[in-house]
């Protein structure tokens, strides 16, 4: 290799990994278009619907209000 093109290659090799550097710093925008009245995501399920309480209601509340009740300070000396 000539002497010419020994100085060159650092120069270009700095140009190439500024230039990927900078491409790397770029964000794509991630807005979804929203039309009215339409929701495209997911829907959303109940908390009563899961596993544990298979769609009963008064089971998930009755579970909740034993967990609130353990959490009180109050209630859990008595």
């Amino acid at each position: 290799m000539s002497a010419k093109m020994m100085k060159r290659l650092p120069c270009a090799v700095l140009a190439v990994s500024a230039l990927l550097g900078l491409s790397a710093c770029s964000e794509v925008p991630q807005v979804s278009v929203y039309e009215q009245g339409q929701y495209r995501g997911k829907s959303d399920t109940r908390p009563w619907e899961g596993g544990e309480f298979k769609g009963d209601r008064a089971a998930w509340e009755k579970a909740l209000k034993e967990r609130s009740r353990g959490q009180n300070e109050y209630n859990r000396i008595q």
